[in-house]
């Protein structure tokens, strides 16, 4: 049966999956002049002579002259088991059967398939050798022939061939599959394509891939090969049904992977994302595992989630090695707003992942846990006392990253409860982690707090208490994220308590909106965009909630850094709260000596107009020769605009100084100078301090909103 009426075309191998001989196959079945095989087993070909050279052509007059190609001398074995050779009779009796097999498919139905595959898979058993070889010999035909096949039936017989051996023989095809296109291959991907619109054996194959996938740990060429198997097969529409029910576990499966390569360092381009402009397949491990995923997303109805992940740039983080939790956090919350099928079934896989000894899976899975816990169905599958439990086990762990993934937890629980309760157990770590030397950790307890302030009946009274001594420290802290959040934070904490400062019932929130007031004041300067509009927020709800009415000048401040504007404010301040000016300018003379420019400026014109504004009783003789000799420094600063408000302020310190009435025996080195008053007679009038304006940018209406001002 090696040759045959099936013969290939001279000059090729015999045993082939060739185009010649698949064509012949075709047309012997549509009655033209090659004919199928007779039934029954082939005369088994002959030398002429024993003298043939290994590997030469002999004839076969019961073969129509075809050339048959004997098997070449065999070589010394190596060490080790012994192997039996097999013989081209073999291989072309094999392939033989494979090119019947394709020639019957093309007509066949069902029961022909089945049929067809059952006396494929018959055949390559009583071979005597293990199964996955020989399927491996098929494919590696398929992978070969596919390519030079002509479109239409020749390719889709052959294609089916690929389908009629899987329905039998799954794990033994993508087995030999994935060995033979580790590369980027037009061939092997059609190949899979084909197998994901086979309604009958897609749902087998892609439970062999996932097997594949999570036993590939040692072997990135295997795990490369089976991500880029599973992007193909899930891109393919007919699949959607197959994927549905093990949808959680392969979407699990596929982000973790994305986890263990953003750790490897020895992958070279982790940081790359195949964004979707590219035009090609993608190459990288990475870039193939997040195109999976996307496959994965759209082909169930999740192209809402693939956006928002585009648009967050959350692809980008889950293949970076720091920000891939990021990223997971952003999928869970894309998940939970547009594809929330699923949750219930990722949650309930999630659970036994907690507590994985594998760091990547279990960080992995605690991103997800915190994610989903937005979701308020979701969150209901665990009683409420088991989920606080478990989070705050997570503020005991070493590692900051789990810590972290705890306090977010916990403020997302917190939103999604309709009261704040077990305050007792919520509030402590919270509270405790605003000392935490990790921003992340910071911002995190910043943005729980905020959300257990924005629940009905939340405890405005002991949150006012609490952060009475940790909340002034965050308003100064180096880093941005920090001094913004607890800038929006104490905004949020007026705006809750807003109706017990009107009527004064909250003294510990007014203590506290008192004692933030200059640094919110000097933040509007600061450089950081978001802490300036959050300074200029939380300033507006401190006015509503006092009553101020200083609305108009503090945005005239924020936006055009108006001296005028200024200096009406603090004339207000210094009227309605005359004993805090001491602590008003001690504040203040803290932020001279700031490392940034714009926030000395400001220090020294609020300090410049507060001493304008205040009286004789209100400052004494120990703050002003302070504040002289500060001011003195500043003098000499670098910057011009800052050394000129500093010496137009520390003029206003020297006239009050002047007014002040000495006590006997006084003297003050700084002040010696300044001559002392004689016979009581009418204090004139102290002129009001002049500021050049601003070299400094300002967040005027128009730069803001990014327009051209006018001209």
């Amino acid at each position: 049966m090696a040759g045959g009426i099936w013969g290939p075309a001279r000059g090729a191998s015999v045993g082939a999956l060739t185009l010649t001989a698949l064509a012949e196959g075709i047309r012997a079945s549509r009655g033209q002049p090659s004919g199928p095989p007779a039934p029954g087993p082939q005369p088994q070909p002959k030398p002429e002579s024993a003298a043939a050279e290994p590997g030469r052509a002999v004839t076969d007059p019961t073969a129509g002259s075809e050339p048959l190609s004997l098997p070449a001398p065999q070589e010394p074995a190596p060490e080790g088991p012994q192997q039996i050779p097999r013989s081209s009779w073999e291989e072309g009796a094999l392939a033989d059967l494979a090119v019947y097999t394709a020639a019957c498919l093309e007509e066949a139905g069902f029961v022909g398939t089945q049929a067809t595959a059952f006396t494929l898979s018959s055949a390559l058993e009583a071979r005597g050798h293990r199964l996955e070889d020989q399927v491996h010999e098929l494919v590696r035909g398929l992978l070969a022939q596919v390519p030079h096949l002509a479109e239409g039936r020749p390719r889709r017989a052959a294609l089916r061939v690929l389908s009629a051996l899987a329905l039998e023989h799954s794990r033994d095809v993508v087995s030999a599959l994935l060995r033979c296109s580790p590369a980027p291959d037009r061939a092997a991907a059609e190949l899979w394509r084909s197998l994901s619109q086979n309604q009958r054996v897609n749902g087998q194959v892609l439970v062999q891939l996932l097997w594949a996938l999570k036993g590939s740990a040692g072997s990135q060429l295997e795990a490369l090969a089976a991500t880029r198997a599973l992007g193909e097969m899930l891109a393919v529409s007919g699949c959607v049904g197959a994927a549905r029910g093990f949808y959680p576990h392969l979407l699990l499966v596929l982000v973790t992977q994305l986890h263990e390569l953003a750790r490897d360092t020895h992958t070279p381009d982790t940081a790359k994302v195949w964004a979707t402009s590219h035009r090609g397949p993608p190459h990288s491990h990475a870039s193939c595992t997040v195109e999976a995923l996307k496959a994965l997303l759209t082909g169930d109805g999740g192209r809402m989630v693939v956006t928002c992940m585009e648009q967050a740039g959350g692809w980008r983080r889950l293949v970076g090695a720091r920000t891939h939790l990021e990223g997971v956090l952003l999928l869970a919350s894309a998940l939970v707003a547009h594809a929330d099928h699923h949750l219930r079934g990722l949650f309930a896989d999630l659970l036994p992942r907690l507590r994985s000894t594998d760091n990547a899976q279990r960080l992995t899975a605690m991103a997800f846990f915190t994610g989903l816990l937005q979701s308020r169905p979701t969150a209901r599958l665990l009683r409420e006392e088991v989920i606080l439990e478990r989070l705050r086990a997570w503020q005991g762990d070493p590692e900051p990253t789990v810590r972290w993934l705890g306090l977010l937890g916990l403020g997302h629980l917190a939103l999604n409860r309709g009261k704040v309760r077990h305050a007792t157990m919520l509030l402590p770590a919270l509270l405790g982690a605003l000392g935490e030397s990790d921003p992340r950790l910071v911002d995190a307890a910043l943005g729980a707090l905020r959300r257990v302030l924005l629940r009905p009946r939340a405890p405005v009274r002991l949150l006012s208490t609490e952060l009475r001594p940790r909340l002034p420290p965050l308003l100064d802290d180096a880093r941005d994220s920090v001094r913004a959040s607890a800038v929006g934070l104490l905004g949020t904490l007026v705006r809750r308590g807003r109706g017990g400062l009107r009527v004064g019932l909250r003294r510990p929130l007014r203590k506290l909106v008192l004692q933030s007031l200059v640094p919110l004041l000097l933040r509007l300067h600061d450089p950081s965009r978001d802490t300036a509009e959050s300074s200029e927020w939380t300033l507006a709800r401190c006015d509503q909630a006092l009553h101020w009415g200083l609305l108009e000048e503090m945005v005239t401040v924020a936006h055009y850094d108006s001296p005028e504007a200024l200096s009406r404010i603090c004339h207000r301040l210094v009227q309605w709260y005359p004993s805090h000016v001491p602590s008003f300018l001690s504040q203040t003379q803290g932020y001279l000596q700031s490392p940034q420019g714009p926030l000395r400026r400001a220090a020294a014109l609020l300090t410049g107009f507060l001493v304008h504004h205040s009286s004789l009783s209100h400052v004494n003789q120990d703050l002003l020769d302070s504040l002289f000799q500060d001011l003195g420094r500043l003098r000499s600063d670098p910057e011009p605009a800052v050394a000129a408000a500093a010496r137009v302020s520390s003029q206003q310190v020297a006239l009050l100084a002047r007014a002040q009435p000495q006590p006997c025996g006084w003297s003050l080195p700084s002040l010696r100078h300044l001559p002392r008053p004689g016979r009581p007679r009418p204090r004139p009038a102290r002129p009001p301090p002049v500021y050049a304006d601003s070299p400094f940018q300002h967040r005027s209406l128009p730069s803001r909103w990014g327009c051209s001002g006018p001209g």
